[in-house]
């Protein structure tokens, strides 16, 4: 049994870690506002992005000539599933829910037989793909000393994806990220972004109308595609910060409620060992009277 000392130190050590995670809590609350303005400005522009480019791709003929975003390489044996996730912790199971949905297309992948590869963006992934998927991460790229997402980081990242992409280092990329719902809710998404899936055209109306391209289409869509993947990359690391201050004020908050159990459970322990204690030295004192 512990005694009256060492449950006072655990006392007070359990009160310093509650202020921590008490102040943690607020601090990720207020970042997390901001971030969730950021990431909900950049969804209207990302999604019809993306709709655009899906439907020109399922207005377009694929020939020899057509680019390689939009037609593939033919072939689709190798895969590269880009994990975005944070660089840092104390956030629940935000990180690790990304990457079990990643871990599950990519196991789906492989029983049918295809190669699977992965480009890391934020660290926490890393040690648990190399865990299960040994000599699997051919890239990363380092978030750490990043504060806030810039699409500058977005557009190196996409650079380097598409270059691998048209040397033909894989066929199909698939962006794993988490995106934010609300404070108690990030829904991991895996979602196809190179070549793009081209969007269901139907034969009448205005769907059926020809798409005429000013200057020429080559030039449009040599801008617009790789434009897309940046994009795409953008938004999900923008979603991903709002999903991580999110799940990390969820947390702290969780820390904060459980120091305050521990600690009134302490104090009730601490205190009747004290009252034991009080009642033993009066029972000595009295025997003590008694017996002169």
């Amino acid at each position: 049994m512990a005694s009256l000392k060492d449950l006072k130190l655990r006392i007070n050590s359990v009160k310093s870690t509650q202020k921590i995670t008490k102040a943690m809590k607020m601090v990720a609350a207020a970042k997390l506002r901001r971030a969730t303005e950021r990431a909900e400005a950049g969804r209207p522009y990302a999604q019809r992005l993306a709709d655009v480019v899906s439907s020109l791709a399922g207005r377009i003929t694929v020939g020899p000539q057509s680019p390689k975003l939009i037609a593939g390489t033919g072939k689709d044996d190798t895969h590269l599933i880009v994990v975005v996730t944070a660089d840092k912790g104390l956030a629940g199971a935000f990180s690790s829910n990304i990457v079990k949905a990643a871990k599950a297309k990519a196991d789906a992948l492989i029983a049918e037989g295809k190669d699977v590869h992965f480009y890391i963006v934020g660290r926490k992934s890393k040690p648990i793909l190399n865990r299960f998927f040994p000599g699997k991460v051919i890239g990363q790229h380092d978030t750490m000393g990043i504060k806030n997402p810039a699409y500058s980081d977005a557009q190196a990242i996409a650079d380097d994806i598409v270059d691998r992409f048209n040397a033909g280092r894989f066929d199909v990329a698939h962006l794993a990220y988490a995106e934010f719902k609300t404070t108690l809710s990030q829904v991991p998404m895996v979602d196809q972004i190179i070549p793009v899936v081209p969007a269901e055209v139907e034969d009448t109306g205005a769907a059926a109308a020809a798409v005429e391209y000013e200057p020429d289409e080559e030039a449009i869509l040599a801008d617009l595609l790789p434009k897309n993947v940046a994009i795409q990359i953008y938004r999900a690391q923008l979603e991903n910060q709002a999903g991580f201050y999110g799940s990390q004020m969820t947390a702290m908050d969780n820390a904060t409620r459980n120091a305050g159990d521990m600690i009134n459970r302490l104090s009730i322990q601490y205190n009747r060992q004290r009252q034991a204690a009080i009642t033993t030295e009066l029972v000595e004192i009295i025997s003590g009277a008694e017996a002169l």
